[in-house]
């Protein structure tokens, strides 16, 4: 084939895709990146942080890259790196787990939600854990009092805690701080997953919190070890940049392994191939925008998550909780049956699994209209 006929053939299975601007993407956490990332890519589009002493300038970014978010994470001190996304992270911080607490000669015996992301279920056939689930509450977070009794009784010794700042299916946010003074007291390991709250909270104006509710997750609280967090989500960076940030360099002997062929003789994290794209773009996009632009974005998205809570209740539907960020879960007994019904007039939305209910993410791609245009077929399929 020749190069115009292979990109036009290219060009028919591209556009079989959805579209963000389409609006059409309603169970995403990702969405369409800045504009200015497409530059960038073609720029870095060779560079492989795999091998960090052939791209020295790339390598840097990555280190200005976990410093600029670790300050919004309240550490420029942070380690880590930019990966693949949530799911490595998670993985990543597993593993790390496991190697501290087999060198303490600890169980793997580890605490984590119901409402945590399916990449630790990964992990626990990976890495053999032994996890515990708690109780929810009535705001879909974990119970805490059932942790700190768990934790006292002598026979449960506990090696780590993973906590949620804004959980896939509802946004919800686990009591990190509660958490943060169990781990201290026990000197147990506490990894937050803010893989899409991440880019949210810190950016939350005060009139969309909830009363009452906790929302601080990240280092400030002495015993959060480490967190997840993604560019590629809200940061508005093109797919794939996550990021897993850790408290101080102490936890990267847990991680190398020697790679005595690379120019750098040990490699910690899980993929060796690391593409600079999402480094570059991240550093490009948030010197571009600047905590004013992320505010805005922020605030922008839970303004039309508001109006579509407000518009779905006078549809006569309701939310299994209000709020805590841009992700919305209307209820419905019949969430996967109306999932699919949905998807025959192309809207895609996705399901809960704690609750019955089905899954919006108010990304900054959805527009009004968007939203009306999806409510409107959403009272209609329960018409019928």
């Amino acid at each position: 084939m020749d190069e115009q006929d292979i990109l036009n053939e290219l060009r028919e299975y591209r556009n079989q895709d959805l579209k963000y601007e389409e609006g059409y993407i309603l169970g995403s956490m990702c969405t369409k990146p800045h504009p200015m990332a497409r530059k960038i890519s073609e720029m870095f589009f060779e560079t492989n942080l795999g091998d960090p002493g052939l791209f020295k300038g790339t390598s840097k970014l990555e280190k200005e890259v976990v410093s600029m978010i670790g300050g919004i994470l309240h550490n420029k001190n942070a380690f880590g790196y930019l990966i693949s996304g949530g799911t490595e992270a998670n993985l990543t911080a597993m593993r790390a787990f496991k190697n501290i607490s087999k060198s303490k000669g600890k169980p793997q015996n580890i605490i984590i939600p119901e409402t945590a992301h399916f990449s630790f279920d990964k992990a626990k056939d990976m890495m053999d854990l032994n996890v515990v689930r708690p109780p929810l509450t009535k705001y879909f977070t974990m119970d805490v009092k059932f942790i700190k009794d768990y934790i006292e009784d002598s026979k449960n010794e506990v090696s780590g805690i993973v906590g949620i700042a804004g959980c896939t299916e509802l946004g919800s946010i686990d009591n990190i701080c509660e958490l943060s003074k169990i781990a201290v007291e026990n000197d147990i390991l506490l990894h937050v997953d803010a893989a899409f709250g991440g880019f949210v909270i810190p950016f939350l104006d005060d009139k969309y919190k909830l009363d009452g509710y906790n929302y601080d997750f990240d280092f400030s609280l002495n015993g959060v070890s480490s967190i997840t967090i993604d560019p590629h989500k809200m940061g508005l960076a093109p797919i794939s940049a996550g990021g897993i940030l850790f408290r101080d360099n102490m936890f990267k002997k847990y991680l190398d392994v020697d790679a005595p062929y690379l120019t750098e003789k040990q490699q910690a994290t899980i993929i060796g191939t690391r593409s600079g794209v999402g480094v570059a773009s991240t550093w490009g996009i948030m010197k571009l925008l600047g905590i004013d632009g992320y505010e805005t974005l922020v605030n922008e998205s839970m303004e039309k998550t508001m109006y579509l809570v407000k518009k779905a209740r006078e549809y006569g539907f309701e939310t299994a909780i209000d709020p805590v960020m841009n992700i919305v879960a209307l209820n419905d007994e019949n969430k996967h049956d109306t999932c699919m019904k949905l998807r025959d007039e192309n809207w895609y939305v996705s399901v809960c699994r704690c609750v019955d209910a089905l899954r919006i993410v108010v990304m900054p791609h959805l527009e009004i209209e968007h939203i009306d245009g999806f409510l409107e077929s959403l009272s209609n399929t329960k018409k019928y």
